[in-house]
Parts: C-alpha cells; sequence; structure tokens
C-alpha cells in the first residue's frame, strides 16, 4: 500500500473539496465532492461562477479492508428516462458503434466488455513508472492502437468527432500479473481555444486522467458505468475501485448535437456482452 499522492485516491480526475456524512435512514455514507474548473481564467470571468457540486456518492469498505468503493447513490436512479439496450456486439480492430435513442449530454451508461482471450495485452515495460497512470494515458491515448484495448466509450461526441472525452480501459502484462489502465481522457473534449489572455491567469487544464483499476480478470471482463452531464463525466469501475472525474466544455457536442459511442482500437475483438443506457432527467428541485 502507498501513501501520499502515487496511493489510493477518492477520485483520479478534477474532484476536490469533498465531505462525507451518516445517512441514519438508510444507515449509509454518502460522500459529497466538487469539480474544480478546467477551463480558462478568461472564460471563467465570463461566467461569473467555477466549480459545481457532483453526484453524491455511497460510500463502503472493499471486502478486502484495503480501500473504499464508491457508487453513485440510488436515488439517481429515479431521474432515468428513455432507457436503450445492447448486447452481444462485437467490436473489432478500429470499430465503433453509435449509442443512439437517448440524451447523449445528459446520460447514465453502464457497459460490460468481455474478450475470448489475455494473451494480447500489451508488456508493461518496467521503465514506465508505475505510480503514474496520468502519463502513461498520455502516452497510450484511446486512438493510439494497442492489443487489448483502448476499448470504451466516447462520451459528449460531436458527429464528425472533432470533440470527445473517451472513457476507456488498456490491459497489460506486468511480468507475472495484470495491470488495467483506466483512462479518462479531456485532451481531445473541446475545440476551445485553451490560452488565457488575462494576466497572471491560467490556461484550460485538460489532461488524461487516469488510474490503475485493481480487479480480477479470471472472468475476461470489464464494466464501466458514466454519468454524463453536459460539463461533467463521472465513471466508475470495478464497483467504485477506480473513480475518474473529467470537466469539460465541448463546443460542437452540446444538447442534441451530442452523440455516444462504444469503441474498440485495439487488436484483440472485444465484445459488448450488455449495454444500458438512459435519458436522464433534471431533479424536481434544483438550483437556477
Amino acid at each position: 500500500m502507498v501513501d501520499g499522492w502515487n496511493g489510493l485516491r477518492y477520485d483520479y480526475g478534477n474532484f476536490y473539496a469533498s465531505k462525507s456524512f451518516f445517512d441514519p435512514i438508510k444507515k449509509r455514507r454518502i460522500l459529497w465532492g466538487w469539480a474544480n474548473e478546467s477551463d480558462t481564467t478568461d472564460n471563467d470571468v465570463s461566467k461569473g461562477w467555477a466549480g459545481i457540486q457532483l453526484i453524491p456518492r455511497t460510500l463502503t469498505l472493499d471486502p478486502n479492508g484495503k480501500q473504499l468503493l464508491q457508487w453513485p447513490v440510488e436515488e439517481v436512479e429515479t431521474l432515468r428516462g428513455n432507457k436503450v439496450e445492447l448486447s452481444n456486439k462485437i467490436l473489432n480492430k478500429g470499430e465503433s458503434v453509435e449509442i443512439k435513442g437517448i440524451t447523449a449530454a445528459q446520460a447514465d451508461v453502464n457497459v460490460t466488455f468481455s474478450f475470448e482471450s489475455l494473451d494480447k495485452a500489451e508488456p508493461f515495460d518496467q521503465s514506465w513508472d508505475r505510480y503514474d497512470a496520468q502519463k502513461l494515458c498520455s502516452q497510450k491515448g484511446s486512438t493510439v492502437e494497442g492489443g487489448l484495448g483502448p476499448f470504451g466509450i466516447l462520451t459528449l461526441a460531436s458527429q464528425n468527432l472533432e470533440e470527445y472525452t473517451p472513457v476507456f480501459f488498456r490491459v497489460f502484462k506486468d511480468q507475472d500479473k495484470y495491470q488495467v489502465l483506466m483512462c479518462s481522457d479531456a485532451s481531445r473534449s473541446t475545440l476551445m481555444d485553451g490560452k488565457c489572455h488575462i494576466k497572471d491567469g491560467k490556461d484550460a487544464y485538460r489532461p488524461s486522467f487516469a488510474g490503475f483499476v485493481n480487479v480480477d480478470l479470471k472472468e475476461n471482463k470489464l464494466s464501466l458505468r458514466s454519468l454524463i452531464d453536459n460539463s461533467v463525466v463521472e465513471s466508475f469501475r470495478a464497483g467504485g475501485k477506480t473513480c475518474i472525474t473529467s470537466r469539460v466544455y465541448p463546443t460542437l457536442a452540446v444538447n442534441e448535437n451530442a452523440h455516444l459511442y462504444a469503441f474498440n482500437n485495439g487488436t484483440q475483438t472485444v465484445k459488448i456482452d450488455s449495454l444500458n443506457a438512459w435519458s436522464m432527467s433534471k431533479p424536481l428541485q434544483m438550483n437556477n
């Protein structure tokens, strides 16, 4: 177990200032965090606000006793609307499929991928920093062909893929075990200029957020849940062992012009065992 920045985190992305409280009615602990801004200072000033609260998460202890698990509170499911399903869809290298029939800019997506073999997992270079998943993701992005991966979903995507925020997996063979890299890459999320023009202001921050997932691959499956809400993508893997939030500002993939895809850019064929996606409504009461 590693302490500090190289150790386990609540969230490997735009997540900070979290607080938890105990719900005595349902006897659960709830974590509520903030998404910090990734935009330029210019745009923050123009908007007149910065930062938003994220979906509250239920906190539980992993049965192994070594880490916390986070999952969106069950109440968020009451906001689900129209549902689409997809199953047993094969994705060969370079293939993608659009998930139609939902509001892709505001959605709840739960998908399970499977693969026949781990044989094509790329070797994990021993010179890599095994604690710097973000650096590895920036080098091994969603368009960089691999063996087993990259595969996952393209969220908040424009029709011709000028903009998109991919959330994906890549599997590596690390001597006698496997390493699963999970990425949420904001670097392709917008065509907006990322340079700040205010003195002493900050440029946009759009990295390839990433974390390694502690998961058993004996069933040759990986699952992912992503909550998409216009400028936020919150993603959860392995029952909440690894969570990544990306704050993004697309210019084309907005409202009805946003699209959602599942994709595979690895040489190993993957299958969408099951995909369930819902349009999400606004809550009955919310701040204006």
